[in-house]
Parts: C-alpha cells; structure tokens; sequence
C-alpha cells in the first residue's frame, strides 16, 4: 500500500521549502540566494518525486487524491500531469532501446544532433525543453507536434526518441492541455503572492533544472540494454537519496514500478556510485564497442 499519509505529509513540506526558499532568493540579502536556489533544488526534486510516484498510481490508495496531488506536484516544476504520465510510460515501455540510446553512438546516427541532445541533458537545457514543450504543446494544434516530428526526419527522430514522445501526444485529451495552463496559472500565482523577480525565479529553477537534469539520464548511462534492467541503483549520501525519495535507486524502479518510493530499499541489492556514471556521462556518448565498464558495488540493506 502507498504510504498516503506521509507523501501528503513530504508533499506539504516540500511545497512550505520551496515557498521559502523562493522568497528568500526573492528579498534577502544577495549572499543568502544562492543557498536558498540550492534549497529550492533539493525540495522540488523531492515534489518532482511524488510526482513520479503519482504518474505510476502510488502516491495514494484513492486515484482521486493520487491525480490530484500529481496534478499540484507536476504545477511544482512546471509541466501537466497527463503530459509527464504519458512521457513517463512511453519512456518505462522502450527503455535501452534503439530510440532511448542517448549515450551510444552508433554509425547512423546524425552526429551533431546525439550530442547536442547528450549535453543538453548536461547542462540543464534539458529541463528547459521540458517545460518550453509543454507550454508548446498546450498552445498548438496537433498539426504542430507533427511538423516537429517530420522536422527531425526518420533517423532523427528515432535517435532522439522524438518519434515515440511527440506522437504520444496525439492521443491526449484537451484536459492534458488545460492541466498545463493551470501550472501557468500556478507559477503566476507564485509570482504575485511572493513578490518574486525573473532574476530570483530563474536561479531557483535553473539550479532544479541542472540537477534534475543530470539525474534522468546518469540512472541509465552505459546500463544494460534491457527494458526492465537498463538502469542504476545509484549510491550517493543518505540524506540526499532521501530527498529524492530513493529516486536513485532506479533499477529497482523499473524492475518494481508498482513498488512505492519508501519499499525500493528492500530490492536494491547492489549500486554503482553516481560519480563514477556521471564522470564517463559528461565526456559525451560513446562507440557501442567503447563504452565504459562501470562496476557496482553491495548496498546495505537499511536497518
């Protein structure tokens, strides 16, 4: 069962951080903003988190309150709760395969475009696609995303995986658009209640971004490639693991989706160390018959 009453109890914690850490990068003292962005950072990956608890049904027992608070979470990063379930699921279905090999370069691949793509992720640009797509998407006819999907072109589009994400789309309901203009209507709120300016916004979310960003792909670099065992249970200092809600360990993730976050311990047997994967990531994708071994190592089992 999805432990109800304390992702309400997080998501509540999180959302009060995140409203201070806003304010403060706001109106304190310059020296105090930097800290509050990275404060700001941890608490809306921890949001992000429930989110993605919500995405797969385990945030909540009740799919009314589970849609809901995905609803609110997903307002958090910005983006649409329909739109990130629907990328999300997409993503769990072709995992390490020929579309979602970001970090492989193989000898049909458009060069320029792999790593583009790759150091997009890198740099936290990734995170600014995201939400600019999502703003897109909520204000463009199908007719649009298609074109995209035609602009990149067949190989284009399958090694980025655009082909698989923009035709998602097609089949979501104008309620997933106006899930998106009521994370607008959020952000705005956000702005006119805290007396927020562009330049305390985007430090908060520009720090977010680069290590959500970073996050998303290190889990999976240079991982089997196998649907269910293409990821990492990545080792990085309790405290931050917990802030993620055990976000890191991704490979029991996607061998246990159903399992919820505070469970995943129990199946994450051994891990590799997130420095190591993040050190080959950002010397950029590889030859397939050159990518690096990356060893892993016994996670203790929590006490």
């Amino acid at each position: 069962m999805p432990p109800t009453r304390l992702n309400l109890a997080i998501l509540t914690a999180a959302s009060l951080a995140n409203l201070l850490a806003l304010h403060t990068a706001a109106h304190a003292a310059w020296y105090f903003a930097l800290p509050a962005a990275l404060l700001f950072s941890l608490s809306n990956n921890t949001l992000f988190s429930l989110l993605h608890e919500s995405v797969h049904g385990i945030f909540a027992a009740n799919q009314t309150l589970n849609c809901c608070a995905g609803r609110y979470a997903a307002a958090w990063f910005p983006t649409g709760y329909t739109l990130q379930k629907t990328f999300h699921l997409v993503h769990h279905q072709n995992n390490r395969s020929p579309s979602e090999q970001f970090d492989i370069l193989h000898p049909q691949d458009i060069r320029w475009l792999k790593y583009a793509q790759w150091y997009a992720i890198y740099t936290g640009v990734y995170w600014a696609t995201a939400v600019l797509g999502a703003v897109v998407f909520s204000l463009t006819p199908r007719i649009v995303g298609n074109a995209l999907r035609q602009a990149f072109g067949k190989q284009g589009g399958e090694q980025t995986g655009a082909s698989n994400y923009i035709g998602a789309l097609n089949a979501l309901p104008l309620a997933a658009k106006a899930e998106i203009w009521g994370a607008i209507a959020f952000q705005a709120a956000l702005f006119t209640l805290l007396d927020l300016t562009w330049q305390s916004w985007l430090l908060c979310y520009a720090v977010f971004g680069w290590q959500w960003s970073n996050l998303q792909y290190t889990d999976h670099a240079f991982s089997p490639l196998d649907a269910h065992n293409g990821a990492w249970n990545l080792i990085v200092p309790k405290p931050v693991r917990l802030f993620f809600l055990n976000y890191h360990y991704h490979l029991a993730h996607h061998q246990h989706p159903q399992v919820p976050w505070t469970q995943l311990p129990r199946y994450a047997r051994r891990g590799a160390r997130f420095w190591t994967v993040w050190q080959h990531c950002i010397t950029g994708p590889k030859p397939q018959n050159k990518l690096p071994h990356i060893p892993t190592y016994p996670i203790n089992p929590p006490r």
